[in-house]
């Protein structure tokens, strides 16, 4: 009813012939470089374009489903919308342009960190009395400590 299997290794032409055990793993690391590439150029472009020196906090990061609107503070005072420049005096009509839920639309204010605070305070403001009321202000991760230092 069974076959016997020889320990011999007799089969076709009497060689020694075991089943490769080995898994190739060459096309797993060429897919995982790959990846590694597409995610290393496509990073930068999913982060606001204004480059900003964001003050550092220890405050956990908010988990949302969709793109809030964000206003930046350059360290020279100027004020964006989104990735374009707008006056102060423009921002809040701007705004309800685009604001999908009216005044109830998240908005993020980005300030430099070598910005005047009393800059950003104004923001926030303008932002208040034209009815917005869910504003947070974005921080940057708080810096990263040496084993050593306290």
């Amino acid at each position: 009813m069974g076959a016997a299997v020889s320990s011999s290794g007799g089969g076709r032409r009497g060689g020694k012939r075991r089943p490769l055990a080995e898994i190739n793993v060459t096309p797993f690391v060429d897919v995982m470089l790959v990846l590694l590439i597409i995610f290393m150029v496509t990073a930068p472009l999913l982060s606001p374009g204004i480059p900003v020196d964001l003050p550092k906090s220890n405050a956990k990061p908010m988990s949302e489903n969709r793109e809030p609107l964000s206003i930046t503070v350059k360290k020279d005072g100027r004020i964006y919308l989104m990735n374009t420049p707008v006056a102060a005096d423009d921002l809040v009509a701007r705004l309800k342009a685009i604001a999908e839920n009216g005044n109830d639309e998240r908005i993020y204010v980005r300030g430099d960190a070598a910005v005047a605070y009393g800059r950003v305070i104004e923001v926030m403001g303008i932002l208040n009395a034209a009815g917005f009321t869910k504003v947070g202000l974005v921080t940057g991760p708080p810096p990263v400590q040496k084993p050593n230092e306290k």
